[in-house]
């Protein structure tokens, strides 16, 4: 088998909102073909057309190769050779940053390509299967202007999360720093008020997390706050801090009880090497998308288990990404839960439209799927109707 083609689906919600703190108004599908009719799928969090170009452009030496051009004629069922071929091949153009977003479309559908030809799911070519069925937790970001009404949401959307069977959620509370949600300029105290009224609404029986989105500029402001937090039993704290900022998240590790979480934006294992050994998380998100796919997620993942760290992946586009994450937690025995945005509660017509097939929930669980590759298919028309929203940005 010799793969034949590559497309690149740049995807966007027609009505898209630039002041939204959301990648998932947006996506960049990608589609590998064979010469024998088989194709795989794959998805990643990165802006879609910067990310088509770093897979469509052409090279001009022998470590700054287009990617598009290393894996045309290659067999695609050497995924994890392919991706050192790749990440090998541009490193001159990438190492890091949107190259490997761009790797992790690719080898996510390599997988699932993969499964298709072998006639197995994705999970039973990762490793041995540590679970039949995945725990999701709800992720919750209202949309809406104003602290009352934010605050009043999420208690809404919480309490709505567990009548529908989920165990787990996490409130988004973000009240200021980059991702402030449409326009929110709060007090870092007020997150308090905010979690509060979560916990109460959902109980002492229920999983909280708490995500507040790079909110703090330092350590010390942090833990002025977030000691406060205590009371609440939260799972984890997620992204308190600038992502560089290593040495204030081992701060936060020795002078508070909270289990921080981080990790959405990196790249590689080498990025997640240094944030574990020096930023001393104890729970690390692989965006299994961004991080570089699968075949990196995994590795993430097994250099997470001897550190004695949890792995929790991180996602916030679609199905497919969905799908990519429950068969990474079905060989991680590290990993509790895997972030879900539900159907029922997501803003975004992508999330709600472009798969006809995919997990679902049911009775708090995601049954791990067990039909070939990633176990999902594509709405055409949906796909469709997105990519020509796309080009009415850009062609």
């Amino acid at each position: 088998m010799k793969i034949t083609g590559v497309d690149c689906h740049v995807l966007l919600d027609p009505d898209f909102d630039i002041g939204a703190t959301s990648s998932a108004q947006d996506d960049l599908v990608v589609e590998i073909h064979t010469d024998e009719g088989i194709s795989g799928i794959g998805e990643t969090d990165v802006n879609p057309w910067i990310g088509r170009e770093c897979i469509l452009a052409p090279g001009t030496h022998t470590m700054g190769q287009g990617l598009t051009e290393m894996l045309i004629g290659a067999d695609p069922l050497y995924v994890e050779d392919l991706w050192e071929r790749l990440y090998t091949g541009s490193a001159m153009n990438g190492r890091r940053g949107a190259v490997i977003n761009a790797i992790g479309a690719i080898d996510i559908a390599l997988h699932d390509l993969r499964g298709k030809a072998l006639g197995k799911p994705c999970h039973e070519l990762l490793g041995d299967t540590v679970r039949t069925a995945v725990a999701p937790y709800a992720s919750l970001q209202p949309e809406v202007s104003g602290f009352d009404a934010y605050r009043d949401s999420l208690v809404e959307w919480a309490a709505d999360a567990r009548r529908r069977g989920f165990r787990a959620a996490k409130a988004e509370v973000t009240l200021s720093g980059p991702y402030a949600h449409v326009g929110l300029r709060e007090p870092y105290t007020r997150a308090t008020e905010v979690i509060a009224a979560v916990r109460a609404a959902v109980g002492d029986d229920f999983v909280l997390m708490v995500d507040c989105q790079y909110a703090f500029p330092d350590a010390d402001e942090c833990l002025a706050v977030i000691r406060a937090w205590q009371d609440f039993d939260l799972f984890f704290l997620e992204t308190p801090l600038p992502s560089d900022d290593l040495a204030g998240y081992a701060r936060l590790a020795r002078e508070q009880p909270i289990p921080i979480a981080a990790g959405e934006w990196l790249t590689t294992r080498f990025e997640f090497a240094q944030l574990i050994r020096e930023g001393r998380i104890r729970v690390a998100q692989p965006d299994i998308g961004r991080v570089g796919g699968l075949t990196e997620a995994v590795r993430v993942s097994k250099m997470a288990q001897a550190a004695d760290v949890v792995v929790v992946p991180h996602l916030w586009k679609t199905g497919i990404s969905i799908a990519a994450a429950v068969h990474l937690a079905a060989v991680t025995g590290n990993c509790p839960y895997i972030e879900y945005l539900p159907v029922e509660l997501s803003e975004s017509p992508l999330r709600r439209e472009l798969l006809t097939i995919e997990p679902i929930m049911e009775s708090g669980e995601i049954a791990v799927p067990t039909s070939p590759g990633l176990g999902i298919e594509l709405n055409r028309d949906a796909l469709a109707r997105f990519a020509e929203a796309a080009r009415r940005i850009r062609p």
